[in-house]
């Protein structure tokens, strides 16, 4: 059973099913049902039109799950409705169906949401990181924001801001969590990028080139994290940089500053950078000056202690880093490295081993746990 292909084809079945006039909530479930399916019948018997079979077995799911509550009219132009047989158009709706989850009578936040897990084909739990929440808290939003569109007529199209901040989410989960999805979300990015004039698009595109450009070094060869700091710059894919600093400079040009662009500046001052030891961090801190003001979330103010502890020194950073909330994600990670950089490798190694216990994937678990075990050995020499 190929997975990647029943992924790759949902989004675009499930809009097929919205612009056929299913409200978006029932048609999902059809969508779900019609995969379960396919998980079982496909293995012994391969449709030789995959999107077809699929969109005609959720449309006919839709169909029977709404029967019961359907005047025998309107059941009966529903079914003259139904997709003939035969191949079906090719095209990926994908984007399209991006904007329209982003529905006006959606807030940002639930519209994000709902299209993360709609469409994105990330978990709950995975969601509910993304956001600093429980994933109860998650769980009841998604609820909330599919009854919100449930009947609603998918024809108003959500805001670029809202589908920006979906893609960004989606590109961080295929870049650090269980689903690789990122060359998907920079797919997309490319495509809006084609369609839409925005600096703010453009600096979202640099941003993930950029970051995408070190994706080989990030991991060793039996699978450990590798930090910035330690990565083969060698292995650096300098044609996506390249790519990814000439849009950023153009979107920069057009003095509209926006989040994405600023954290594109980042990304590129390390990409600038020949070694570890090179690296501009005070221009670094300004970029997360700029970066603060233009969105004070607290995990860009978390980067800046880090920063700030590598421009002015250990101490530096760890009086930023104490004025932020001890529960954010890496929080104590970042403690630890700081204490670590300051000579005081007693407390490094206890907060990393703390950091391990917290951390939200294997891999990062894995490089704390080393990290806690290398500076105990060290002590113990």
């Amino acid at each position: 059973m190929d997975e990647a292909l029943l992924r790759s084809l949902t989004p675009s079945v499930l809009g097929i099913l919205v612009r056929r006039g299913a409200d978006f909530a029932a048609a999902e479930d059809a969508v779900q049902d019609a995969l379960v399916e396919a998980v079982r019948v496909w293995p012994t018997s391969p449709p030789r039109d995959p999107k077809g079979w699929l969109v005609t077995a959720a449309w006919r799911r839709y169909l029977d799950a709404t029967r019961a509550n359907t005047a025998r009219r309107r059941r009966e132009e529903r079914l003259d409705a139904e997709p003939d047989p035969g191949p079906t158009p090719t095209g990926d709706d994908t984007l399209q169906l991006y904007f329209l989850c982003a529905h006006p009578s959606l807030t940002p936040s639930s519209a994000v949401a709902l299209t993360l897990r709609a469409v994105g084909g990330l978990t709950t739990r995975q969601i509910a990181q993304a956001y600093l929440v429980p994933e109860a808290t998650m769980a009841q939003r998604i609820s909330r924001a599919k009854r919100t569109v449930s009947g609603v007529r998918f024809d108003r199209p959500g805001d670029v801001a809202t589908v920006l901040r979906v893609l960004y989410l989606v590109f961080n989960e295929g870049y650090s969590g269980d689903v690789d999805l990122a060359a998907e979300a920079i797919r997309l990015t490319r495509q809006l990028a084609a369609q839409v004039d925005h600096p703010e698009v453009a600096g979202l595109l640099a941003l993930m080139l950029l970051h995408h450009a070190r994706r080989a070094a990030r991991t060793a060869s039996d699978g450990n994290l590798v930090p910035l700091a330690e990565q083969d710059r060698g292995r650096w894919d300098t044609t996506l940089i390249a790519e990814g600093v000439k849009i950023l400079q153009s979107a920069l040009a057009r003095d509209r500053l926006g989040e994405f662009q600023a954290q594109a500046a980042i990304a590129a001052l390390h990409a600038d950078a020949p070694t570890a030891e090179e690296t501009d961090w005070v221009q670094i801190v300004e970029w997360y000056d700029e970066l603060t003001r233009l969105s004070d979330s607290p995990v860009v103010r978390l980067n800046r202690a880090v920063a700030v502890g590598e421009a002015d020194g250990p101490r530096a950073g760890l009086a930023e880093l104490a004025a932020l909330d001890d529960s954010l994600p890496r929080h104590t990670a970042v403690a630890a490295y700081l204490h670590e950089r300051d000579g005081d490798l007693a407390t490094a190694a206890r907060l990393y081993a703390e950091a391990a216990r917290k951390a939200p994937n294997v891999a990062e678990r894995n490089h704390l746990t080393r990290q806690a075990a290398r500076l105990n050995a060290h002590r113990r020499r």
